[in-house]
C-alpha cells in the first residue's frame, strides 16, 4: 500500500464514516505504508473533494447567526464546526497527496493532522447526534476549501494560507466561542467546551506543522518569510486577520515575535 495514493482515496470517498474509517486504517497501518516521493496523481475531474449531498453549501455572508442558548442553536454551532472539521480532513490529505516531492517527515506529519482532525469530527458528530441532529442537518459554507483550490499549485502557498492562516484563525476564535459555551451553562455546552478543549490543543500542533513547512519551504526557495507571506496574502487574496488575537496560542504553534507584532497593524 502506498501512502499518498491512499490519502487521495481517502479524500475522494463521499461518505463521511468511510472517509473517517480510511484515515484511521490510515493512521493505524502507517509502519506499513511506503511513500513514492516524485509520482504524480491525477484524480478524476469533480472527485476532489469528496463529500456527501448535505450540508448544502452557501456563501459564508449567508450563515445564521448561532446562540448556544438553546438546543438548536448550540446544534448550529456545533455543527458549523464539525463541517470546518470535516473540510480539514480533506485539507489535509490533499496535502498529504497533492505535493510529491517532500520529506517523508512532511507526509508523517500531514498524516498525524488528518488522524487529528478525523477525530475531532467524530467527536462533534457525536455530540451532534446527542442533541438529535446530525452532519448535514444545517447549511455550511465552503471557505477553507476554497483557498485549498486556489493554493493547489503551490506547496509553499498552501503552507502559508492555509495552515498558516485559516487554521490560526482558529485558534483565536475558539476561546471566544467556548465563553460563549460557558454563559450558557448546559451540560450539553460543557461538552461542546471540552471537545473545544481538545480541539485546540491539537490545532495549536497544526498550526506548529504548517509553519515548519512554510519555513522549511522558504529557505529551499531561498526567499524571506515574512515578506514571502505577506506576498502570497495580496496574491490569493487571502482574508485580513482582526482581533482577537491568542497570542499565547499562535506563539506556542511557532509564529515569531515579529509576526506576532505585525498583527497588532
Amino acid at each position: 500500500m502506498e501512502l499518498r495514493h491512499c490519502a487521495l482515496e481517502a479524500l475522494i470517498a463521499r461518505d463521511p464514516p468511510d472517509k473517517v474509517k480510511r484515515v484511521g486504517q490510515m493512521w493505524l497501518t502507517r509502519g506499513q505504508l511506503s511513500t513514492e516521493r516524485g509520482r504524480v496523481f491525477t484524480p478524476d475531474e469533480g472527485s476532489v473533494p469528496g463529500r456527501p449531498l448535505r450540508p448544502e453549501l452557501i456563501n459564508a455572508r449567508h450563515m445564521p447567526k448561532r446562540s448556544a442558548f438553546n438546543v438548536e442553536g448550540l446544534a448550529v454551532l456545533l455543527h458549523a464546526v464539525c463541517h470546518i472539521e470535516f473540510n480539514a480532513i480533506n485539507l489535509a490529505l490533499d496535502a498529504l497527496w497533492r505535493y510529491p516531492n517532500m520529506p517523508q517527515k512532511y507526509y508523517d506529519d500531514w498524516l498525524k493532522v488528518a488522524y487529528e482532525e478525523s477525530t475531532h469530527f467524530e467527536l462533534l458528530r457525536e455530540h451532534l447526534e446527542s442533541l438529535n441532529f446530525k452532519y448535514g442537518s444545517f447549511k455550511a459554507h465552503d471557505g477553507l476549501w476554497d483557498m485549498c483550490v486556489k493554493t493547489s499549485h503551490s506547496a509553499l502557498a498552501r503552507m502559508a494560507l492555509v495552515p498558516r492562516t485559516l487554521e490560526a484563525r482558529g485558534l483565536d476564535v475558539t476561546p471566544v466561542i467556548q465563553k460563549k459555551l460557558q454563559s450558557a451553562g448546559t451540560p450539553e455546552a460543557k461538552r461542546a467546551t471540552e471537545i473545544l478543549d481538545i480541539i485546540l490543543r491539537d490545532e495549536v500542533g497544526h498550526v506548529a506543522i504548517g509553519n515548519y513547512w512554510f519555513n522549511w519551504l522558504c529557505v529551499q526557495e531561498g526567499c524571506e518569510p515574512v515578506q514571502k507571506y505577506e506576498l502570497l496574502c495580496a496574491e490569493h487574496n487571502a482574508p485580513k486577520l482582526r482581533p482577537p488575537f491568542n497570542l499565547e496560542a499562535r506563539q506556542r504553534a511557532g509564529f515569531t515575535e515579529n509576526e506576532l507584532k505585525a498583527l497588532e497593524h
